[in-house]
């Protein structure tokens, strides 16, 4: 019970720290779909593991019609994923997302091959997808990389990178580009 509400915890100081416009953790933790799909795939991903399939697509259906986010509970995520206005995310059954990851709404993680195989992309430690991206196939974003909103990504992204376009293209991110939130002087 402590590891859940350490968990808890850490998610809602994680929500804070990513978004501006988050006013206090009860607020939060009420009124975030992203983190409610976070929770109910943290469940669903448990149950998917101990052979309980159906009952893990069922939470993960009934958490998509709640929140408009769906999370295949094979899908593997790390701590301090943030979903800041979660509507239309897709994230398939392979992928793979480290820690520290950040999504914008619309994003698609998905596959671009019908076969029982590796097929959705791994997303590294540190990395922002914007809005609208879709990032399709076995590839991997690097760490601390960053994809541009609308991108469709196909190809792997190498750490510390930026990819933007349509097919995206990445180059070295610059200093200026990597900017935490929470960074006092950047607001000042």
């Amino acid at each position: 019970m402590k590891h859940i509400l350490r968990t808890i915890r850490e998610d809602l100081r994680n929500a804070r720290e990513h978004d501006p416009a988050a006013r206090g953790d009860v607020e939060n933790a009420i009124v975030y779909s992203g983190l409610h799909a976070i929770w109910a795939h943290r469940v669903a991903h448990w149950l998917w593991l101990r052979n309980l399939k159906g009952p893990a697509r069922i939470l993960a259906q009934f958490t998509r019609f709640l929140t408009g986010i769906e999370i295949h509970p094979g899908a593997t995520i790390g701590r301090r994923f943030f979903i800041d206005h979660g509507m239309g995310i897709v994230i398939g059954e392979t992928a793979e997302i480290g820690e520290g990851v950040m999504l914008y709404h619309g994003v698609t993680l998905g596959g671009q091959v019908l076969t029982q195989t590796k097929r959705h992309p791994t997303i590294e430690d540190g990395v922002t997808i914007g809005a609208g991206a879709k990032v399709l196939g076995p590839i991997t974003i690097g760490k601390d990389s960053a994809i541009g909103a609308n991108a469709v990504v196909t190809k792997d992204v190498p750490a510390k990178h930026i990819a933007v376009g349509i097919p995206a293209k990445a180059r070295p991110r610059k200093d200026a580009e990597c900017i935490k939130l929470v960074d006092p002087d950047y607001y000042i």
